[in-house]
């Protein structure tokens, strides 16, 4: 599994969605998770890939990690595995 597919997966399950119904261009809000399933999204990546993102909750603005699709969420885990190699 790639990590573009397993973070389908993770986001296709904290959306309740098929991971067939997740875009790359689809927005979290697109797919109805809220703050909260944002927030348990992270942390399952977070233990999924073993990795540490850079993202503040209270602050999401503010944070170096890129959650503005679905696209750039697995760009941003790419990066940080990259980094982590």
């Amino acid at each position: 599994m790639t990590i573009r597919d397993k973070v389908i997966a993770i986001i296709a399950e904290q959306a309740v969605l098929d991971p067939s119904d997740i875009r790359m261009d689809s927005t979290l809000q697109d797919l109805g998770i809220d703050s909260l399933g944002l927030v348990e999204s992270i942390f399952a990546i977070e233990e999924e890939f073993d990795i540490s993102v850079p993202f503040n909750a209270n602050e999401p603005e503010a944070s170096d990690f890129d959650i503005s699709s679905v696209a750039s969420i697995i760009g941003g885990i790419e990066k940080l595995k990259a980094e982590q190699a």
